[in-house]
């Protein structure tokens, strides 16, 4: 076992963490799995988000203080957002594509649609939201007898944990355009260093902090340098460590997922097998992405990186995000598999690397398109060609804005549904599967951060080709 590849090792942590949680839930083990093994899952997760904050902070400081020319910074930054900015289009374009052909919500039956495009009419008459595609059901006899369902239907859309996004979607949406901006910068470094959620303003200060320190006199701040890099190479140190016992970590981890959200093996499967056509489109754009998008652009800019080897040397931190559904809690292993297994250089790790974890979202933003579709087509809505485009922008923005944490994609799609004039509260119809499909599209997220980083330390000379 020991001389397994750290991947292998995973995978395995991974397959009986779910083989577990089926035995657990036939047996009536669930009650002990989440009393006795989840708290390791939940531990691992607080060990990996309490190192990814100062590694950041260290990581970028140390990377930006080291360079001799300040105008390679400007130039780095541009490179890694417009290379971010063309991947999130490309994948959003993906995910339109699939569910215009393939149309998951035209393949439920028509009685339930008819429903839903009841519910839907009686939601924009409440909220005076026009409705211009077509024939309006709740006003046809032939679907009166729909109507007393369709509104039991509606009452129960106002479930808890849509309300509570809906309300944190609505605060974002009453923001101001620059708001982001604002939000950039800390009020208080101790408190964004304290919140995961913050990344954005760690990276700020850290950008700021490191800037200053390469330009001043180097007799005067390289006490204060030499402190960083030590510092930086004691969390790497911890992500080291953690990793060893990362497979243990990973079973943990799946089975106490599983055993929160299933009573049963039936139940366990049904989370699978979750929303059928809705599910297989999504995981297709999503495993488009990993296995083709990515690797063939890896593969054309970086010549001796061979298609195997690309996930062989990525796999560690593809499989931890599939555990995890967290960017910012893979981000310490993404940052050694790249530096480590591909030759990436820690100044373009230390830079790229974190950016991506808090603003490219190429797998949030494709399945933020498919379902916003998906959604309309189950309630019988025809989304224009300019309503699409809509969603092509705010889907791009709205991946952007998404924090780095698990789920955090639900709270976006809201404001997506809203550029659209859709009713926000059908996130409720998405729920039982968006769990399993949050950590498949962490994958996309953390193999194209992978990837970005790879192109830019080729485009800079800073990709040690001996490790390839």
């Amino acid at each position: 076992m020991s001389k397994l590849a750290l991947h292998w090792k995973i995978i395995i942590g991974l397959v009986l963490g779910i083989v577990w949680a089926f035995a657990a839930s036939a047996l009536g083990w669930n009650e002990f799995t989440l009393n006795w093994i989840d708290p390791f899952g939940v531990i691992f997760i607080r060990l990996l988000k309490f190192i990814a904050v100062p590694l950041v902070l260290f990581s970028i400081i140390s990377g930006i203080s080291d360079l001799k020319d300040i105008s390679k910074l400007g130039r780095l930054g541009a490179k890694t957002l417009g290379i971010y900015l063309i991947t999130t289009i490309s994948a959003v374009a993906i995910g339109l594509l699939l569910v215009n052909v393939i149309k998951p919500g035209a393949m439920v039956d028509d009685e339930t649609r008819i429903k839903n495009r009841i519910s839907y009419e009686l939601w924009a008459m409440e909220e005076g939201v026009e409705i211009k595609d077509g024939k309006r059901f709740s006003q046809d006899e032939k679907y009166a007898s729909y109507l007393s369902e369709a509104q039991k239907l509606s009452a129960n859309e106002n479930d808890l944990a849509a309300q509570e996004r809906l309300q944190d979607a609505e605060k974002k949406k009453d923001e101001g355009p620059l708001q982001f901006l604002v939000d950039m910068v800390p009020e208080n470094i101790i408190l964004s260093i304290s919140d995961n959620a913050l990344m954005l303003q760690v990276i700020f200060f850290a950008i700021f902090f490191g800037i200053c320190l390469a330009v001043l006199p180097e007799e005067n701040v390289s006490q204060v340098k030499q402190f960083v890099k030590g510092t930086n190479e004691v969390f790497l140190k911890m992500v080291d460590f953690v990793m060893r016992a990362a497979p243990f970590f990973v079973f943990a981890l799946m089975a106490g997922v599983l055993a929160n959200m299933a009573d049963s093996p039936a139940e366990v499967f049904e989370i699978f097998k979750g929303l059928g056509s809705y599910s297989l489109v999504v995981f297709g754009g999503l495993a488009f992405m990993v296995f083709v998008f990515y690797p063939v652009i890896a593969r054309t800019v970086v010549k001796p990186l061979t298609y195997t080897g690309f996930f062989k040397r990525i796999s560690p931190a593809q499989f931890l995000a599939f555990s995890t559904s967290s960017s910012a809690a893979t981000l310490p292993v993404t940052m050694e598999c790249v530096e480590e297994n591909i030759g990436v250089s820690r100044n373009i790790t230390s830079f790229v690397l974190p950016i991506g974890a808090t603003v490219n979202m190429d797998g949030t933003s494709l399945y933020q398109a498919i379902a916003v579709i998906f959604l309309a087509q189950l309630h019988m809505v025809d989304l224009s060609l300019g309503q699409q485009l809509t969603i092509v922008l705010t889907a791009t923005l709205a991946s952007i804005g998404s924090a780095a944490v698990p789920s955090a994609g639900l709270v976006m799609l809201i404001i997506v549904l809203q550029s659209v004039g859709l009713n926000p509260l059908w996130i409720a119809i998405i729920f039982p599967v968006d769990r399993i499909l949050d950590m498949c599209r962490t994958v996309v997220n953390v193999t194209g951060d992978a990837t970005v980083s790879t192109i830019i330390a080729k485009s800079e000379g800073e990709l040690n080709f001996q490790k390839l």
